[in-house]
């Protein structure tokens, strides 16, 4: 393929992949922007294998089938539950590949360093040149190492494999610094010495600084934390691109850089969190979380039968899904419910905090798979003045997003986050499989209001239940 072809497939990919996160920003238009992103994606790969001169062609093509049917399979496997751990794993592997390409490349350059002349063509880089490609090799390694180890502890954290809560070395945040700050003296001993020993020992402090930067924030910020890294996995592959001279993917690049960036700003926003702290993995505590997990009043429960009795009569309702509701697969019983409640001119509409469940967008995801019509899916915001004027609000597995203490407690470690007020209704109903703590491991205070009622039980079993009072 000529370079005029290749220069125009990329163009083309670069506008597909613009026409896909326009596309995303709706939820109508979420999958149309998908298919965008896909083909734009195809485009690049062939075009690309189709300009390349490279030898063992034969081998990577295989390589990359293998590749895909990995992928194909992971995606038909993995339930809706354990996508948050799968997108915080792949953004692990983009900075992985720019750890492992940041390396070949430096290699290839002490050689050619060594070893000038290729094939008939002498190639000599000046000492501006050498500079330049050094430093990109240096920001794309450690950019990358950070993100592979601290997506790992996500991972890992999400899937409940480890602890959730807050922890950091002996120190905190200057043993922190203390470990990055060794890295970037190593990234320069590199830079000026083309020591690869220099390399290995600045990668090994990348990694350990990303685990250190994630253990450090907790459960509950965790979608915040997969949105970051999604940004560094775009700045580490436009690094990447800068060392391979692509142009496609340094524009890829800073397009998922920046607009995970714009997300984690916007997800700390709407929970009163300090950006550059998150930046600095600061998102938790000092000294780690102090949780309440101990019982703060006396709760009240509430069966089947009267919950749909309540719902009969009520001229206005809000279901506040979290992640609970995805464990249980109860959306789509609750499509079924929300359907019968507005048969009976009743208003029905959901209430959707920026972080519920673990993953940005989460239950947004899950009620368009279940067919919830769009227009009655509502942000935090547009709705959070609405529940004084509400009868009834369904709670269904949400926790840490309706948590009044965040508002009430000072001392809370989640004071100050933005949550959905659903205290302010008449009457709360919480779908709940027992009294345990949500995924910050702090006790919920609505649990115990007066105008709050406890529905234990898996909540697609109750959500069924309700549908037969019907």
């Amino acid at each position: 393929m000529s370079q005029g072809l290749l220069v125009s497939a990329y163009l083309i990919s670069a506008l597909l992949f613009v026409m896909s996160l326009a596309g995303l920003s709706r939820q109508e238009s979420a999958k149309t922007g998908s298919l965008y992103g896909m083909v734009g994606m195809a485009v690049a790969v062939l075009a690309t294998l189709g300009h390349a001169a490279t030898e063992g062609l034969t081998l990577i093509t295989l390589l990359m089938m293998a590749g895909a049917a990995i992928g194909l399979y992971l995606a038909k496997k993995v339930e809706m539950t354990e996508m948050p751990q799968l997108v915080a794993i792949l953004n692990g592997f983009g900075g992985l590949a720019a750890v492992l390409i940041g390396f070949s490349s430096a290699i290839e350059a002490i050689n050619l360093r060594a070893a000038p002349i290729v094939g008939k063509f002498i190639v000599e880089l000046s000492p501006t040149e050498q500079l330049i490609h050094s430093i990109e090799i240096f920001i794309g390694i450690i950019i990358g190492a950070i993100t592979f180890s601290g997506s790992v502890v996500a991972c890992l954290k999400l899937n409940g494999s480890i602890n959730s809560r807050p922890a950091s070395l002996p120190g905190g945040h200057w043993a922190n610094l203390a470990v990055i700050a060794a890295a970037i003296l190593m990234g320069v001993v590199y830079v000026q010495q083309d020591s690869i020993l220099a390399l290995v020992v600045m990668t090994a402090l990348a990694f350990v600084f990303g685990i250190t930067l994630v253990m450090g924030i907790g459960g509950a910020d965790m979608p915040v934390v997969v949105s970051m890294l999604n940004a560094y996995s775009g700045i580490a592959a436009a690094a990447t691109g800068f060392m391979l001279g692509n142009n496609l993917l340094i524009i890829t690049g800073a397009m998922v850089g920046s607009s995970g960036a714009i997300l984690s700003y916007l997800m700390c926003a709407a929970m009163n969190r300090s950006f550059i702290s998150v930046i600095l993995g600061g998102f938790g505590t000092e000294s780690g979380t102090v949780v309440s997990d101990g019982e703060q009043g006396e709760h009240v429960e509430i069966n089947v039968e009267d919950t749909a009795e309540l719902l009969k009569n009520a001229s206005s309702v809000i279901i506040t899904p979290g992640y609970g509701m995805a464990v249980a697969q109860a959306q789509h019983p609750l499509r079924e419910l929300v359907n019968k409640l507005r048969a009976q001119n009743i208003k029905v509409r959901f209430g959707i905090h920026p972080v519920a469940g673990r993953l940005p967008g989460h239950m947004n995801v899950l009620l368009a798979e279940a067919k919830v019509p769009y227009d009655i899916v509502e942000e935090m915001d547009e709705l959070n003045d609405d529940f004084t004027e509400t009868d009834v609000v369904l709670v269904i597995g949400a926790n840490d997003t309706v948590n009044p203490a965040a508002s009430e407690d000072p001392g809370s470690p989640i004071a100050g986050m933005p949550v959905l007020k659903v205290w302010e209704a008449a009457r709360v109903v919480v779908f709940k499989r027992s009294m345990a703590t949500g995924y910050a491991g702090v006790q919920n205070p609505l649990f115990f209001k007066e105008n709050a009622r406890m529905l234990f039980g898996d909540a697609h079993d109750t959500v069924e239940g309700i549908l037969k009072q019907f």
